[in-house]
This record gives structure tokens, C-alpha cells and sequence, in this order.
């Protein structure tokens, strides 16, 4: 997939709120030695770092595109590296992910993937969305399960691999211990009107449709998109509730 990093920050403050409360989940040392998964244009990573004295923080990213924007944030104890999250090796202190889980398939494997990757007394820190069956994206599956769009992705759509809380609970307490916090929120954000939302998911739920879709399809698909927005959400303002899961895991050590 291809990111473009101006769409994505067009709701930059949106985006970035749960980000605060994801830190507060961390347990605050000098002397870390820190990963963040999915880093992408370095923005909240510089904030990261600076909140850990002395540490020595690592920002990955799949995305060339966003990792060119990572220039600016870079200092002495943060630096930056395009790494696909799926092939990392090595153990650190502290594993951190805000946002970007959800684009990786089975979080039954996923889950103890990623705590094998804390050192022993180490944390594993994550936030995504767990949106996926508001209207916004249902919406989107539905319109690419429908023709001409089906044959235009192959019969592709995209399956959310987000679990519920519970599910979360169970893999951090049998693989990381019982010194667990996992909570959902919803975030309250206000948009001028639905077109608001379509501009919101183009940023990203829309990104690996459209990777997919001839230009034509792209215009269309998004018509359709914003149509069906529309209808069912006439009034403007529109009111966004984005739910969000935040869980944090200390492993044993």
C-alpha cells in the first residue's frame, strides 16, 4: 500500500488524541531501550522519546512515504528505519504501537509475536481501532462486495483482524502475566458534515481498496462511498464516535 501522509494528517489532532492516553499507560524509566511499530511520520515518536529520559528509542515503518517526513524528528537517542514489524527480531524494553496493529492479519499469532519481543520485566504497550463495524466501514465492505467493484478487486475485502477486549486479556495474560490494563474508549470528534467521514477513511481504511482499483473504479467507489454517507448522515455537523482499544502488558519476568 501506498500512504500519502498529507491525506492522513488532514485529522492530525483527531489521530493523535489517543496517543496521550496510550503513554500514560507506560511505566517511566530512564534508560529504555524502546521500539515503536508503525512510527510513520516520526511526529508522536519524537514526543515518545522525549518523555523517556536517556532512552534510546527506534521508529519503524513499513511506508517510504511516511518515513520521509521522519528527517525533522530525528536527534541523538531517536532514530528511524523502514522495517516491515512482521520480520522484527531482537528484545526491548519497551514495545510500543499506537495505530497500527490493525493492518496486521491473526492477532492470535500476532499478540505473542510482539511479547516475545519485550525483554522479561519489559512492557508491550499498544493502541488501535476497533471501529470496524461502525456504518463508515461497514459501508465500504459492502459497497466492495457489490459489482462492478467485486470484480475490479478480485473478490477482495478486507477483513478486520481486531479482537474484542476479552480475547485481548486472555493472549496478554497467558503470554505476557497478569500485570495487564486493557480498556475500549470512544472518541468523541465532530465533522462538518459526511463528506467529513469520507475524508476521514480515505486516510486510511480506504488506502488498500484503492491500491487495488483502477483510477475510473477509485472515482466511482468513492461516489458511492459518499452517497451512502450522505443518506445516512444528512445534518451537519455530523457526530464521529471512534472507538478505540488500548492495552498494556508487562512480561514476566
Amino acid at each position: 500500500m501506498t500512504w500519502n501522509p498529507e491525506q492522513y494528517h488532514k485529522f492530525q489532532s483527531e489521530r493523535f488524541a489517543p496517543f496521550d492516553d496510550l503513554v500514560k499507560l507506560i511505566h517511566v524509566k530512564p534508560n529504555l531501550k524502546v521500539i515503536d511499530l508503525g512510527c510513520g511520520t516520526g511526529e508522536l515518536t519524537r514526543r515518545l522519546a522525549d518523555m523517556l529520559p536517556d532512552s534510546d528509542v527506534l521508529g519503524i515503518d513499513s511506508s517510504a512515504e511516511m518515513l520521509a517526513k521522519t528527517e525533522a524528528q530525528v536527534r541523538p537517542g531517536l532514530t528511524f528505519k523502514q522495517q516491515d514489524l512482521q520480520e522484527l527480531d531482537g528484545q526491548w524494553d519497551l514495545v510500543f504501537s499506537n495505530a497500527v496493529i490493525q493492518w496486521v492479519p491473526d492477532h492470535h499469532k500476532l499478540i505473542p509475536r510482539l511479547i516475545e519481543l519485550v525483554k522479561p520485566g519489559g512492557q508491550l504497550v499498544v493502541q488501535l481501532p476497533s471501529n470496524h463495524d461502525h456504518p463508515s466501514h461497514v459501508f465500504v465492505r459492502d459497497i466492495a462486495g457489490e459489482e462492478p467493484y467485486r470484480t475490479g478487486l478480485d473478490g477482495w475485502v478486507r477483513q478486520p483482524p481486531v479482537l474484542t477486549i476479552f480475547e485481548y486479556a486472555e493472549l496478554l495474560y497467558q503470554h505476557g502475566g497478569p500485570e495487564l490494563t486493557i480498556y475500549e474508549k470512544a472518541y468523541p470528534h465532530i465533522l462538518e458534515n459526511s463528506d467529513g467521514l469520507a475524508e476521514w477513511t480515505s486516510g486510511t481504511l480506504l488506502v488498500p481498496y484503492f491500491a487495488k482499483l483502477s483510477e475510473d473504479m477509485k472515482h466511482d467507489f468513492m461516489a458511492e462511498y459518499r452517497k451512502r454517507l450522505r443518506e445516512r448522515w444528512p445534518e451537519s455537523p455530523v457526530f464521529y464516535p471512534f472507538r478505540r482499544t488500548l492495552f498494556a502488558v508487562t512480561r514476566n519476568k
